[in-house]
């Protein structure tokens, strides 16, 4: 049987209530510059070898 979902203002348990509720972080479009940079220098690093086995 599933769970149910805990929607926000749900928190009961008192463990819960004296607990802060953490809230996800929204990733911005500009942080993704680590993955397009680790993506290239793979690429790079890919045609670089695979040219010298020619």
């Amino acid at each position: 049987m599933p769970l149910p979902l805990v929607v926000r203002g749900a928190r009961r348990h008192p463990f819960r209530r004296h607990v802060r509720q953490v809230v996800a972080r929204q990733r911005k479009a500009s942080e993704d510059g680590d993955v397009k940079l680790f993506v290239l220098s793979f690429t790079a690093f890919f045609v670089c070898f695979y040219t010298f086995l020619l």
